[in-house]
């Protein structure tokens, strides 16, 4: 495993999903990470990051979003009332996310490609109207996510785990938007060829924990495991580990706006 390298930001956790937090998150300071970006999906999801960021004040940050897959079997008075507390409880979030859209056939099976666009849409808006930065997913689905993000006139965006085409990572690129790299760019192609063509001036890095990765030997992933982040972006760019965590950090203060709430450790 890397080396623990000091000034590391987690711009993409679902830290409400992780079985032992206080592990975690201990392991996580262990390790050089000075902050976590939570990801909220659901109405209760949000819910439990809020609860989360407070309980671990100054060290978790949380975004509140409504996730493409969570949009199966939601009337539409449940989306609105998901969207309204998003919106009221902006002010202590650093972001509008985890929102987006998601193409793969078994999600839009339960959640219509129209639906999908109308509720970012909506989530967009929001993010505009209160100066946000959007966290987005767009599996399958990166040029429509970028033209809707485009469209909304967000001016601070990050692409999460983008594995999309060229073209698309130039106009998210050229835009002023960012791309994440999660331990998936120690394998997987598409992902890898998006991190090796994104300046490091428009990466941060995640571990969008706590889904598994891996393929020969798979394991469910923790906040600690941005440090493999780390490792195959210092790889892919052949720049060293502290140039990296220095610039990767800067742009996630940069990005969430983290530099009045947020003292890099040094």
């Amino acid at each position: 495993m890397v080396q623990a390298v000091k000034r590391l930001i987690d711009t993409h956790a679902h830290v409400d999903e992780l079985d032992d937090h206080e592990s975690a998150i201990t392991e996580a300071k262990a390790a050089g990470i000075t902050a976590i970006v939570a990801v909220g999906s659901s109405h209760e999801s949000n819910t439990r990051t809020l609860e989360l960021s407070k309980r671990y004040a100054d060290f978790v940050f949380p975004a509140l979003g409504l996730h493409p897959w969570a949009l199966a079997n939601l009337e539409p008075g449940q989306i609105d009332s998901c969207l309204r507390f998003v919106e009221e409880n902006l002010a202590s979030s650093v972001a509008v996310g985890e929102i987006g859209l998601d193409y793969d056939k078994r999600v839009v099976k339960v959640a219509s490609k129209d639906l999908q666009k109308e509720v970012l849409r909506r989530l967009l808006g929001i993010a505009g109207d209160n100066a946000k930065p959007v966290i987005i997913h767009s599996r399958y689905a990166w040029k429509d996510a970028l033209q809707l993000v485009r469209d909304a006139g967000i001016a601070r965006a990050v692409f999460h785990w983008f594995t999309g085409f060229s073209g698309v990572l130039k106009g998210i690129i050229d835009a002023g938007y960012l791309v994440s790299a999660t331990p998936a760019a120690e394998y997987h192609e598409e992902h890898r060829r998006a991190v090796r063509e994104a300046p490091l001036e428009r990466l941060v890095l995640e571990t969008d924990c706590p889904v598994t990765y891996g393929r020969e030997k798979r394991y469910r992933s923790r906040p600690v495991d941005i440090l493999r982040s780390l490792n195959a972006v210092s790889e892919l760019k052949g720049v060293d580990q502290e140039a990296v965590a220095e610039q990767t950090t800067a742009n996630a203060v940069g990005l969430f706006s983290l530099g009045s709430a947020f003292q890099i450790r040094r």
